[in-house]
């Protein structure tokens, strides 16, 4: 056997202390492989030497290397990664691919040098292997052998190290992308309460920065009020929560932010326990419900609606059948005339009011049908205004489009519920004066508005009167109605590709909608 150089074995001590450090000091990765590479080349005497890890999918890989030509380091790499995966890689892959070096070793040099590998393992892990070029052979001594494999085993220490360290870098990336985002509001706790942690969704809900709440404890900032489910995290800790490392707690109700406005919130707890039972962490997630609140507002106030309005012709309908059914009474000709006009009337009230709430189905399924075809904006709303006059006596409708008004590519049976939607409501709200249909072409679209003399329609009402249910109160106290006309006209104009809007003016009321003027590619 030959011994290392003397001068090695002298500095045996100062080698191991350096490595001690690494494992301690370095957690880059590639910069502790090469600090790795280093040391062992100079402990070794060699020219030249690189780093093969074990990958965690199975196979082998170059992670470091010096002094090794591009084109050499190529043609290792499929040689490793073509190693067969073993469930006992140290005794069936570390000697693969040793021999694979080793080989490649003496091909490439033509045996003019020589290799020493040096298994990386690490608690029964093999990690990897440190294999260094030598220009001269050699066996080495057992006082040696037990210096080569202590500073193997403590370089493996220092890789698995390195490599958890990047691990943790690598989940606690996934952890701050995942946080950050998630659409609700995350809070991580600790046991005190104070706010650990802190997502970019929950200060935007808070409208505050995340550096004014990160510290803060909880009751600090969560203020609830108006509790309307479950309990605060207070009163449930005061009752022994969390008994369960499932022992999720939710919270509903509106928390006060930091200008003074109140926002309703689900809050969700959830424990994070150790091993034994202790609270590590409390994970409150925070979800903005105001859209849940309008939800069962808009819910309640569509049963209310829609069961006064389907109530009200039944009831009628009822009344004049069984009134004209009654046997003890003959009923004059103009009587029998007059309820069935009314039973008539309210019929077509009824089945109007069902083919809107279909509508309204239709357009929330995404499936509300539009069959376009060349249509003359003109002569349908000479054709309404018409229509419209026998069935008012205190209104004129007058018809105002230029000559020349182009045909529009548009489904006339959508666009005449529209018309007919928006003349009808100037008839209702409108106590009398003029109805104007006129229209104005652009280049690229038509514009069509319906303006009364009416009382007009105020500006806080505006922003709402398209949405599907709304009625303003002088239309609740005044008219019959179910708040869908507007919603389902704006939908059918936003179908073909146009909008509708409320045009201000000084008096009346104006609403407008605009169509696309046909082109070679218009497709609806």
């Amino acid at each position: 056997m030959y011994p290392m150089l003397p001068d090695f074995r002298v500095r045996q001590r100062d080698y191991l202390l350096e490595i001690a450090k690494a494992l301690t000091q370095v957690l880059d990765l590639d910069k502790l492989l090469v600090r790795i590479l280093r040391l062992s080349a100079e402990m070794l005497a060699g020219q030249a030497g690189l780093i093969a890890l074990h990958t965690e999918e199975g196979g082998w890989r170059l992670a470091a290397s010096y002094g090794i030509p591009t084109p050499l380091l190529r043609h290792l790499d499929p040689l490793l990664a073509a190693v067969p995966n073993h469930e006992d890689p140290k005794t069936f892959e570390l000697p693969e691919v040793n021999r694979i070096l080793q080989e490649v070793t003496k091909k490439v040099s033509l045996g003019l040098l020589t290799g020493v590998g040096l298994p990386m393992v690490a608690r029964n892990q093999v990690l990897g292997v440190i294999f260094i070029f030598r220009n001269y052979a050699g066996r080495f001594m057992r006082n040696d052998l037990k210096l080569l494999e202590s500073f193997a085993d403590q370089a493996a220490i220092a890789v698995q190290n390195a490599q958890l360290y990047t691990q943790v870098n690598r989940d606690n990336q996934r952890l701050d992308a995942l946080l950050d985002s998630v659409a609700d509001g995350i809070l991580i706790l600790t046991p005190d309460h104070t706010i650990e942690r802190c997502n970019p969704a929950f200060a935007r809900m808070w409208d505050l920065p995340i550096a004014e709440i990160v510290g803060k404890k909880h009751s600090e900032i969560v203020k609830l009020k108006n509790l309307e489910e479950g309990q605060t995290l207070e009163e449930a800790e005061v009752s022994g929560w969390p008994l369960t490392p499932h022992a999720s707690l939710y919270s509903e109700g509106d928390v006060e932010r930091p200008d003074g406005s109140n926002l309703p919130v689900g809050l969700t707890y959830a424990p994070l326990l150790s091993i034994d039972g202790n609270l590590i962490n409390i994970i409150a997630s925070a979800r903005d419900i105001s859209h849940f609140r309008e939800a069962e507002e808009l819910k309640s106030n569509f049963i209310s609606v829609i069961s006064h309005e389907l109530k009200t012709p039944v009831a009628l309908i009822k009344g004049y059948v069984g009134t004209l059914r009654r046997e003890d009474a003959r009923w004059e000709r103009e009587i029998i005339e007059d309820s069935l006009e009314v039973i008539e009337e309210e019929s077509d009230r009824l089945a109007e009011l069902i083919e809107n709430l279909l509508d309204a189905s239709r357009l929330e399924a995404g499936v509300l049908a539009i069959n376009a075809t060349d249509m003359s904006m003109p002569v349908l709303a000479d054709r309404l205004a018409e229509r419209f006059e026998t069935q008012t006596t205190r209104h004129t409708i007058k018809v105002d489009f230029p000559e020349g008004f182009p045909i529009v590519l548009a489904d006339e049976e959508r666009i005449t519920q529209v018309l007919s939607n928006l003349i009808s409501n100037s008839i209702k709200y409108a106590p009398g004066g003029q109805i104007i249909l006129h229209g104005d072409a652009r280049e690229d679209k038509v514009i069509v508005c319906v303006t009364d003399e009416g009382p007009g329609i105020g500006p806080g009402e505006i922003p709402h009167i398209f949405e599907r249910f709304y009625r303003s109160e002088t239309a609740q106290r005044n008219q019959k109605g179910a708040g869908l006309g507007l919603y389902l006209s704006r939908a059918i104009i936003e179908t073909h590709g146009g909008s509708m809007w409320v045009e201000p003016q000084p008096g009346g009321a104006c609403i407008c909608f605009s169509l696309p003027r046909p082109t070679e590619t218009t497709d609806l």
